[in-house]
């Protein structure tokens, strides 16, 4: 069974994107080490509640690390300082009694802040809007084997499509670049056969309506790939590159 532990929590508070923020000191006692690090705030938050204080607001939905809402910055790090996992599979026995946790929002211009430790993340659903449709043919049902995939294609494709949209990719990014989500986003369909007809524009869409919402350049640091809770290869960047070179070249 795992031990209590008891901390200090500082936390990013900001009432609005045009309001100053701050951190704010709450102490924490005797969490259980098998606290979710969500529930820990839930227990928070329910403290503040009870003494007539604002809660603290953060992004959480499903808690079961497929949404990527829980879009937290812990001890430096997007999602806290366990590997391949969201803040909501991150658990206080990470950390050790009388640790000091700092808690902050996605740092960048392209996901500013609506309130506390929440972000406006509408430009990724702007990004994969203007990544348009895929084509398919809706005649007769086709056999299941009508378009042959390779096993080792459709898995590559399969990890592309793993990327949850989260934006810890551009949290861990000191430029705020969304490559490598824009890249799982067009790795996913350049793979497969379905993805082919809208390829080029797909690419050059994506591009420009990245560029168009501020993110910045990719430097290949690689911050990118070692922060992703779902471990997106940054290979998807490089075959971005080249989707998006292909389409130029069409052009």
């Amino acid at each position: 069974m795992d031990k209590n532990i008891s901390f200090t929590l500082k936390v990013w508070r900001q009432r609005g994107p045009k309001e100053k923020g701050a951190f704010a000191t709450y102490e924490m006692k005797d969490i259980p080490g098998d606290t979710s690090f969500l529930e820990m705030l839930d227990i928070l938050n329910e403290s503040l509640v009870n003494k007539g204080e604002e809660p603290i607001v953060f992004d959480h939905d499903c808690r079961e690390g497929i949404c990527g809402m829980c879009s937290l910055y812990v001890n430096g790090h997007p999602h806290g300082p366990a590997t391949g996992a969201t803040t909501c599979q991150l658990y206080m026995r990470r950390f050790k009694d009388g640790d000091t946790i700092t808690v902050e929002p996605w740092r960048s211009a392209a996901f500013p802040v609506i309130r506390d430790l929440m972000v406006d993340r509408t430009a990724f659903d702007k990004i994969q809007q203007a990544g348009g449709y895929v084509s398919i043919n809706t005649g007769g049902m086709p056999d299941a084997n009508a378009l042959p995939i390779g096993k080792d294609i459709a898995e590559e494709a399969m990890d592309a499509a793993a990327c949850i949209g989260c934006g810890a990719c551009v949290a861990a990014c000191k430029n705020g670049s969304a490559m490598l989500f824009v890249s799982a986003k067009v790795s996913q369909f350049a793979l497969l056969p379905q993805g082919k007809p809208e390829a080029a524009k797909r690419a050059k869409s994506m591009i420009a309506k990245m560029d168009e919402l501020g993110f910045g350049n990719c430097t290949n640091t690689r911050a990118c790939e070692a922060e992703c809770p779902k471990c997106i290869s940054i290979s998807n960047i490089a075959r971005l590159n080249r989707e998006f070179i292909k389409a130029k070249l069409k052009d």
